[in-house]
C-alpha cells in the first residue's frame, strides 16, 4: 500500500465561551497514491474541517496525520475552494501564476508554466481576461489551474462545483476526471452531492455522527468512463444515502 494520506485517531475540539465543541473524534482515513476519494456527509459534520487539518490550518486535539509527497512535487498539497477566490485586479494568467511567486522561479518561467497549465484545462485563450469577464465555470477552472500550477502531490477540493448550475457542474466534473487521469494526482474531494461523489470517485467515505467519524467507506466498482445514469452508479448512490439516512435518524 502506497499511502499519500494516513490519518489515525484524529480528534478535534474547539473551545468557545468556556464550552468545548467536539467536531471530529477518533477518525481514521487512508488514501493511496493516485486515488480519487470523495468525502460526503451532512452540512456541518466536519468535512471542510478535515481538509483544514490536512492543510495545517487547524491543529488536531489528538491523533496522527501523515501526508506524503511525490518525488519531484513542489508542494505536498493544494486546496481548491467552493468559490474561486481569484484576485480581481489580476488577469487570468497572473492569477494562475500567483502561487508560484515564492518558488524561486523567474517571472518568465512563472508565466510560461501558468500558460501551460491553462492550456491543460482549455483556457489558454482567456489568459488575458480579468476574473469579472469569466463565467462561474471558467473561474473554477482557473482556480483548478492555479492549484495544478504549483505541482502538488495531492489536490484537496472543498465542494468546488456546488455553486454552479447543473450543466456547468457536469461539464467540470468531466473536466476534473480528465485532468485527474492526465496528471495522476491524488484527490480528496468534499461534496454534499452523493451522485457527484459516486460519479467521480474511486471510493466514497461517509462521515456522520456528532462528533464526526467515518461511518462507511464504499469502493465504487463502476468502470470508467462512466455514464451518469448507469444503474450500477445509482445503486452505489442508494447505498451511501441509506448509510447517511440511518445516521441522521440515530442523531434525531
Amino acid at each position: 500500500m502506497d499511502l499519500m494520506i494516513d490519518i489515525e485517531g484524529l480528534s478535534l475540539a474547539y473551545r468557545h465561551d468556556g464550552v468545548v465543541a467536539q467536531i471530529l473524534k477518533d477518525l481514521d482515513l487512508r488514501v493511496e497514491r493516485g486515488e480519487f476519494v470523495a468525502i460526503v456527509g451532512s452540512s456541518g459534520v466536519g468535512k471542510s474541517t478535515l481538509l483544514r487539518v490536512l492543510m495545517g490550518l487547524s491543529a488536531p486535539s489528538a491523533g496522527k496525520v501523515r501526508v506524503a509527497s511525490d518525488h519531484g512535487a513542489e508542494r505536498a498539497m493544494a486546496l481548491v475552494f467552493q468559490d474561486a477566490r481569484l484576485l480581481p485586479w489580476r488577469r487570468v494568467v497572473s492569477n494562475v501564476a500567483f502561487g508560484l511567486e515564492k518558488t524561486g522561479l523567474g517571472k518568465a518561467e512563472r508565466r510560461e508554466r501558468a500558460l501551460a497549465t491553462l492550456r491543460s484545462v482549455g483556457l489558454e485563450d482567456l489568459a488575458r481576461r480579468f476574473p469579472h469577464q469569466l463565467s462561474g465555470g471558467q473561474r473554477q477552472r482557473v482556480a483548478l489551474a492555479r492549484a495544478l500550477a504549483v505541482r502538488p502531490s495531492i489536490l484537496l477540493m472543498d465542494e468546488p462545483f456546488s455553486a454552479l448550475d447543473a450543466p456547468t457542474r457536469q461539464a467540470l466534473q468531466d473536466e476534473l476526471t480528465r485532468v485527474w487521469r492526465e496528471f495522476g494526482k491524488t484527490i480528496l474531494f468534499v461534496t454534499h452531492d452523493i451522485d457527484e461523489a459516486v460519479y467521480l470517485a474511486d471510493r466514497v467515505v461517509a462521515l456522520g455522527g456528532s462528533p464526526a467519524e467515518v461511518k462507511a467507506s464504499l469502493t465504487i466498482g463502476a468502470p470508467r468512463p462512466r455514464r451518469r445514469h448507469d444503474p450500477d452508479l445509482q445503486a452505489y448512490a442508494r447505498r451511501v444515502t441509506q448509510q447517511l439516512t440511518a445516521d441522521w435518524s440515530v442523531r434525531a
